[in-house]
């Protein structure tokens, strides 16, 4: 049978098949392969007795992340709340160029609107290209929205601690009831409540993933993006690249700069070139053994 990977606990696989949960562990060829079955992979498995299986294959993925391990997923909603604590955009673009760079569609959410208007960072990023939301968990407004455009996709959310993300899966999904953290008013964060990745299904189709915050959503070594590779996981950038005085223009300082000029411009905001500075500046330091 075929099925997707729902949940791993304790080296025990949750495998969902035609509506059907199956508890398997997987063979032991797998770690002769170095390959290790996470949530979101497609499998093929073998049914031994009351619902207990034994999974023979992992199918081709079409993109993974390390930290939390997930396979295939079609977006990366990365939930911000706009106030309490505020966000920290240099993160965002960080992890949205991640998520660009391994073929995951960025999805931008920003949370406690009734606490602050998120009208001009939702501009931001919508501007970039990327598909925002705004969301009240105190109301659920914006909930029933992000839904609709998650059906039938398998999505990840993630998020810095007191940003609101488990009050936000429970809007969207009213049975789910996962734990909230009390914001701590001390430390500005709040208490991380996330314990382990699961996949959670979607009425109509699809499923989302609750996983731990952006401390853990990790690059590991195979995610480094390149300088060279950078500019291309900014999308704003994608219409002025080729068209520099320079052919192998950094677009950091370099006289006719097409992006330099089309930030001067306000056609590309100031605030995300400036953290592709930033990351072109870290890429600098990545040495080759690093990569391979």
């Amino acid at each position: 049978m075929q099925g997707i990977i729902v949940k791993l606990i304790g080296g025990t696989y949750s495998v969902c098949a035609s509506d059907t949960v199956y508890e398997c562990k997987a063979r032991g060829v797998f770690r002769n392969r170095g390959v290790s079955p996470v949530c979101g992979d497609s499998v093929l498995f073998e049914v031994l007795h009351d619902g207990i299986g034994v999974i023979t294959e992992v199918l081709p993925r079409k993109s993974i992340i390390i930290r939390p391990p997930l396979a295939n997923l079609d977006c990366l909603v990365l939930v911000n709340s706009i106030a309490e604590p505020s966000p920290n955009f240099e993160l965002i673009d960080k992890f949205s160029a991640v998520a660009v760079f391994k073929n995951i569609e960025p999805v931008i959410v920003f949370t406690k609107t009734d606490l602050q208007s998120a009208d001009a960072p939702l501009k931001i990023y919508a501007n970039a290209g990327f598909k925002t939301f705004s969301v009240d968990n105190t109301t659920g407004e914006g909930a029933d929205e992000l839904r609709e455009y998650l059906t039938g996709k398998i999505s990840a959310f993630t998020g810095n601690t007191g940003v609101g993300k488990s009050s936000l899966l429970n809007n969207i999904f009213k049975g789910l009831c996962l734990d909230t953290g009390e914001v701590s008013k001390k430390l500005g964060r709040g208490k991380h409540t996330t314990r382990h990745t699961q996949l959670y299904p979607i009425d109509g189709g699809g499923y989302i993933a609750d996983t731990p915050g952006f401390s853990t959503f990790d690059t590991n070594r195979y995610d480094i993006i390149k300088k060279d590779e950078l500019a291309q996981c900014f999308p704003e950038f994608a219409e002025y690249l080729g068209k520099c005085r320079f052919p192998d223009c950094t677009h950091t300082a370099e006289p006719g700069c097409a992006v330099i000029k089309a930030c001067n411009n306000g056609n590309v905001s100031n605030t995300r070139y400036q953290s592709y500075k930033a990351m072109y500046k870290e890429a600098q330091l990545i040495k080759e053994w690093e990569i391979k």
